[in-house]
């Protein structure tokens, strides 16, 4: 990883935000981009134009970082993320977590939309990642290691702050949400799973099945981030319901529990201690 990009993309990105510094990363996945839209005096900054910066080509992500305050807390938003199956090797899929770090953040929060895999689930539930298993049959750190940045070998035993788990789970009580908890798995796509994949990630102890997310945690771990990460469940995963898998499915799927996320994750930051 070039060091010289990093502070190359967070210099220009400081540059126009008026040297805004953020304590609090997200990255919102499909159809999840609407809570960008709620940041307040937001400065918003095409992808395309950022050094270094890969570009989103997937349907529902908008492509653009957005900076500014969210419920008290100052923020920097990836409304639209980077993706292994997009063509981008995983060192360039979590540079702008990378970045993100540069320019100040402490916690970062990670969302998806993911298939659900534990049969109790339904499309539209939201899930608070507890743990994940990479699926991927690759890593971001894979290669030279740069102490700059973190450790050789990183710990993931809480790759998912347990602090922030029970805070999240609180701020769902007292809004009345029926949030679920469970076990993220990251395939690398772009196909859906088959009914044969499905029951084998369950066996494994999966509850939702996505094509992202694992990667910008390690990365956020590697360098002492604390993460919290959210599934919209937007379908249940292969063989569970007889029907086909769609992205238009997805998207629809997240639009209907569009407000409960925001009041969701809205919650979550505006009573962080």
């Amino acid at each position: 990883m070039d060091v010289k990009k990093i502070k190359e993309s967070a210099d220009y990105i400081s540059g126009r935000v008026n040297n805004i510094e953020p304590t609090i990363g997200l990255i919102l996945g499909s159809g999840l981009g609407v809570l960008a839209d709620e940041i307040e005096n937001p400065i918003a900054i095409s992808y395309k134009d950022i050094p270094h910066f890969p570009e989103s080509t997937v349907a529902g992500h908008k492509g653009q970082l957005v900076a500014g305050e969210l419920e008290g807390q100052t923020v920097v938003a990836m409304q639209g993320r980077f993706h292994y199956y997009e063509g981008y090797t995983l060192e360039q899929v979590t540079f702008p977590v990378r970045v993100m770090k540069q320019l100040g953040i402490e916690q970062l929060f990670v969302t998806n939309a993911a298939g659900g895999i534990n049969e109790s689930f339904e499309p539209g539930n939201l899930m608070l990642i507890t743990d994940h298993i990479n699926n991927l049959g690759d890593n971001p750190l894979i290669g030279p290691n740069d102490e700059e940045l973190g450790p050789r070998f990183p710990d993931m035993s809480t790759a998912y702050d347990k602090t922030l788990i029970d805070h999240a789970k609180q701020s769902a009580e007292r809004l009345n949400l029926d949030v679920k908890q469970g076990v993220y798995v990251a395939n690398s796509g772009p196909v859906y799973e088959t009914g044969a994949e499905v029951r084998m990630l369950r066996v494994l102890g999966g509850d939702a099945v996505g094509m992202s997310t694992v990667p910008e945690v390690i990365v956020a771990r590697h360098m002492g981030i604390r993460v919290l990460g959210i599934s919209c469940i937007s379908n249940m995963a292969a063989g569970i319901l007889d029907q086909p898998l769609s992205h238009d499915e997805v998207i629809e799927t997240t639009e209907k529990v569009r407000g409960d996320f925001l009041s969701f994750v809205k919650e979550i930051i505006r009573t962080l201690p």
